[in-house]
């Protein structure tokens, strides 16, 4: 990946932006459980960082994806997961398919405020019987007049006790699976939309997470993104750069829990010497550093293709599922290291043991990830080229 002198300038502003606004406040909002969203984001969104590769019409800076990559990457930097997950959210999972399909009415109505910060984004997906399985979902929007009707359930929804408005997928028809769902705009606040209950999590303590109902929630249709029944298809696009945000998002927080154990354990000694000293050690952590710039050259190979304009399906599958798996064998080795202290909550380590085992669950398990790889190629049971 080829970075210019104007990615650098978005890298040395995020660096200062995070540590002054961002991380010295960190522990303050993982103790209460949830970050000021409005506030932070407003903040952002009048620095220009909500917007990247967003349409210049609607608030966003017009450049291409290396520059919402460059954001990603950094924002690793945060001394936790779970505000970068939110802002990921904001930038790269409810708004994308809005950005590129929807009409300029609901681009004005919903893309704009989100870009500028005024509006907090959340993503309506996964439900309680259909995770990872997104075909399954039983969310419906059922057609009257000029409106959708909207019944069901979400869960597992990041931003979702503070946000302004939900980019919904529901059934909005009786056909196949695949080809009977849409992407709707719900504002949260409209008439029948419940936030059942604030989810108390292993890991990801400061972003807010919720499970929300739908009792016969009206919305017009044009508040639906792009065409009916392309739902699916929608998300299908927008999980590429969804699991590209996830696995950069890694890099920078793989390294800090690298530099984090370096330091403790040369000044930890055990039988006369450092830990660091001992070449299990050291080695390991050699081979951890080794991992990450694995994963960087993976994922910026994936962001050249997609800025081309390519399919990065595979790419970013891999990417993703490498990312849940390092973080979990470097978190769990690095943890190790600091022996007792590691088991405590005030470490960095223990923060990074907790929050990175999401990786290899949201935004589709490892399993589905394997499963996405071996049906491209040909390898799943019943996929072509597999008798």
């Amino acid at each position: 990946m080829l970075f210019t002198a104007d990615h650098d300038d978005i890298r040395r502003s995020l660096q200062k932006f995070i540590a002054a606004e961002i991380n010295p406040h960190v522990d303050e909002w993982e103790k209460a459980d949830i970050f000021p969203a409005h506030e932070l984001f407003k903040t952002m969104g009048s620095l220009g960082f909500l917007g990247l590769n967003k349409p210049v019409a609607f608030g966003g800076s017009g450049l291409d994806y290396s520059y919402a990559l460059v954001m990603a990457e950094e924002l690793g930097a945060i001394t936790c997961g779970g505000v970068p997950m939110a802002i990921g959210v904001q930038t790269d999972m409810a708004t994308p398919a809005l950005a590129r399909f929807g009409s300029d009415e609901v681009r004005r109505e919903f893309l704009s405020p989100s870009i500028s910060g005024d509006f907090v984004a959340c993503i309506g997906v996964s439900e309680p019987g259909a995770g990872s399985d997104v075909a399954s979902i039983k969310t419906a929007a059922r057609s009257d007049g000029d409106d959708y009707v909207i019944n069901g359930g979400k869960m597992w929804i990041t931003n979702g006790t503070q946000a302004d408005w939900i980019c919904l997928l529901a059934n909005t028809g009786d056909g196949p699976v695949h080809r009977n769902k849409s992407l709707i705009c719900v504002p949260m606040k409209s008439k029948g939309v419940t936030v059942a209950r604030k989810l108390d999590k292993m890991g990801m303590r400061s972003s807010d997470t919720a499970q929300i109902f739908f009792d016969n929630v009206r919305v017009p249709k044009r508040n639906r993104i792009g065409e009916e029944g392309k739902g699916f298809s929608y998300q299908m696009i927008q999980f590429q750069e969804e699991r590209l945000w996830g696995a950069a998002a890694c890099l920078k927080a793989h390294e800090y829990i690298i530099d984090q154990t370096i330091e403790y354990t040369r000044n930890r000694k055990a039988f006369g010497k450092s830990i660091l000293d001992n070449q299990v050690v050291h080695f390991k952590l050699a081979e951890m550093q080794t991992e990450v710039e694995l994963l960087r050259a993976l994922i910026y190979r994936a962001a050249e293709q997609l800025v081309a304009g390519e399919d990065v399906t595979k790419l970013a599958t891999m990417a993703k599922l490498k990312a849940g798996r390092l973080g979990r064998e470097l978190t769990d080795a690095c943890l190790q290291y600091w022996g007792g202290m590691g088991f405590t909550n005030e470490t960095p380590v223990s923060r990074a043991y907790r929050d990175s085992r999401l990786t290899s669950i949201g935004g589709g398990a490892d399993e589905v990830m394997l499963m996405v790889l071996c049906k491209m190629m040909g390898t799943l049971p019943g996929s072509k080229g597999n008798a």
